[in-house]
């Protein structure tokens, strides 16, 4: 076994109890950052596929984007953990129906990628050099040639979603405060401080008489 092999069999094992510990944290926070975790070491099984463009996105989009947003949100938010694993049980032979038969799927496709007993043919250098090309330059091509509309509805549907969340978050509640701000810009100074003299001591005989 070479180190590529080997480096390939430690981060796959790194990305198993990432994701196992993903579902059966019992924290959110911690769920979340094993979650980048995974994402980590599956950007490191992407370089060595050499697939660098996709392991820099994953740790650049993910990792840098979207769990550091994730996580603001899980710890901003009270999250009641009681109330959510109340209805665990119940939901789960469903969830391990859907598991098995997405794991099943998985199985076939990947077994049937595999090329049991075929030995790679050797490639002389000089073929190498020619055939050597940018991955990144290629999936570009691919990207907005063959699966151009795929992509555009994708685009599409991400920006529906980013619509209505902001619909959501700004519509009226009754228990928000709105302030409007044209009566901010139009408010002066002696309309909402009012100076009272005052002085600063009181005679020491008023004093003794009050008391």
């Amino acid at each position: 076994m070479d180190i590529r092999t080997g480096f390939f069999y430690l981060f796959s094992a790194l990305l198993l109890f990432a994701a196992f510990r993903v579902i059966t944290a019992r924290n959110p926070v911690h769920a979340a950052l094993f979650l980048v975790l995974a994402f980590f070491q599956a950007s490191a099984v992407w370089l060595l596929l050499r697939a660098e463009f996709l392991a820099i996105t994953l740790v650049l989009v993910y990792v840098g984007a979207v769990m550091v947003l994730f996580l603001f949100v899980v710890m901003m938010l009270d999250v009641d953990v009681d109330a959510l694993r109340s209805g665990f049980w119940k939901h789960f032979p469903l969830a391990a129906a859907v598991g098995v038969l997405i794991a099943l799927e998985m199985a076939a496709v990947l077994m049937g990628g595999f090329r049991m007993g075929e030995e790679p043919k050797a490639v002389p250098a000089a073929a190498q050099a020619a055939v050597q090309v940018s991955n990144t330059k290629e999936l570009g091509k691919l990207l907005y040639t063959q699966y151009l509309y795929a992509l555009e509805v994708a685009a599409v549907i991400l920006l529906v979603a980013i619509i209505a969340a902001i619909a959501l978050t700004l519509r009226k509640r009754k228990d928000s405060k709105f302030t409007d701000p044209s009566q901010q810009v139009r408010v002066h100074a002696r309309d909402r401080l009012e100076v009272v003299k005052l002085p600063p001591t009181l005679p020491a005989a008023r004093a003794e008489t009050k008391a």
